[in-house]
C-alpha cells in the first residue's frame, strides 16, 4: 500500500508542464490531490480528468499564488473538500523575462506566503513542503539574472525554513531541475534553441529532461516520510543527468 494513501496534497500551478506530472503522480500514489491554477482552466480540468479517470481523488481550484487572499482561499476550499492537509508543493513560478516585481511576487512572496498557511494547516504529525527551485539557482544563466535570483532565493528559504520548521516535524525540501521540456520553455523560443543544444552538451544523458523525471522525485521525497531528519537540507534533483542530490551529511543519512 503507498504511504500516500489518505494524504492530502497542493500542488500549485499544477494545469500543466512539471506542476500537472507531480500532481498525477501524487495521486497514482494515493494521495488526495488539488490541482491549482491561476488562468488555465481548461489545463487544470484535464489534469482533474485523468486523475479522476484512473480511480484517483482531485479537485481543481483556481488561486493566484502571488496573492495572499486568494492564497487562505485555496487552503480553506482544500480542508472543506479535504479535511486536512498534509503536503504542499510550491510549483507555481513565472519563467520569462518578466518586470521584477511580476517574478519574485509569485516565485519569491508567493512561495513564502503559501508556505505560511500551510503550516497553519498542518496537524501535529506535522507535514511536507517541496519547493520547486532550479538548477540555475547556483549556476546562474546568461540573461536570466532576475529569474536566477528568485531561485536562489528559494534554495535560502528553503533552507531557512528547513531549520525553523524541523522541530514541528514539518519537512521542507527543494528540487532543482535542469532544462526541462515544458509549455513555458516553448514559449521562451528555448525548445529548438542553441542554449538548448549547449545544454544537452553538457549533460551525461545528452537530453534535458522531461516533466516525469522530477515528478518521482516528488513523490520520492514524501514516501521517504519519517525516515528524513526534519531539518534536512535541499535535494537538487537534476533530470538529466547533472549533479543530484545536495551531499550534505543530513541527506546522506536520511538515505540510508
Amino acid at each position: 500500500m503507498s504511504k500516500l494513501k489518505d494524504t492530502v496534497a497542493i500542488v500549485t500551478g499544477a494545469s500543466k508542464g512539471i506542476g500537472a506530472a507531480i500532481a498525477k503522480q501524487l495521486a497514482a500514489e494515493g494521495a488526495a490531490v488539488v490541482v491549482n491554477y491561476a488562468s488555465s482552466k481548461e489545463g487544470a480540468d484535464r489534469v482533474f480528468a485523468e486523475i479522476a479517470s484512473n480511480g484517483g481523488k482531485a479537485i481543481a481550484v483556481q488561486a493566484d499564488v502571488s496573492r495572499p487572499a486568494e492564497i487562505r482561499r485555496l487552503f480553506a476550499e482544500t480542508k472543506t473538500a479535504f479535511g486536512r492537509l498534509d503536503i504542499l508543493v510550491n510549483n507555481a513560478d513565472v519563467y520569462e523575462f518578466a518586470p521584477l516585481e511580476d517574478v519574485t511576487d509569485l516565485n519569491v512572496l508567493g512561495l513564502i506566503f503559501a508556505s505560511q498557511e500551510a503550516v497553519r494547516y498542518f496537524d501535529a504529525a506535522g507535514g511536507s513542503i517541496i519547493n520547486i527551485s532550479s538548477i540555475v539557482s547556483t549556476l546562474p544563466a546568461p540573461s536570466a539574472s532576475v529569474y536566477s535570483a528568485t531561485k536562489a532565493a528559494v534554495y535560502a528559504v528553503t533552507r531557512s525554513l528547513a531549520k525553523e520548521l524541523g522541530p514541528r516535524s514539518i519537512r521542507v525540501k527543494a528540487i532543482n531541475p535542469g532544462m526541462v521540456e515544458t509549455e513555458g520553455v516553448h514559449a521562451a523560443g528555448l525548445a529548438e534553441s542553441d542554449f538548448r543544444k549547449q545544454v544537452e552538451a553538457q549533460t551525461p544523458l545528452g537530453r534535458i529532461g522531461q516533466t516525469q523525471d522530477i515528478a518521482p522525485a516528488v513523490a520520492f521525497e514524501m514516501r521517504r516520510g519519517s525516515r528524513a531528519r526534519p531539518c534536512s537540507s535541499p535535494a537538487a534533483c537534476a533530470d538529466d543527468g547533472s549533479p543530484s542530490w545536495d551531499e550534505s551529511t543530513e541527506d546522506r543519512q536520511g538515505l540510508q
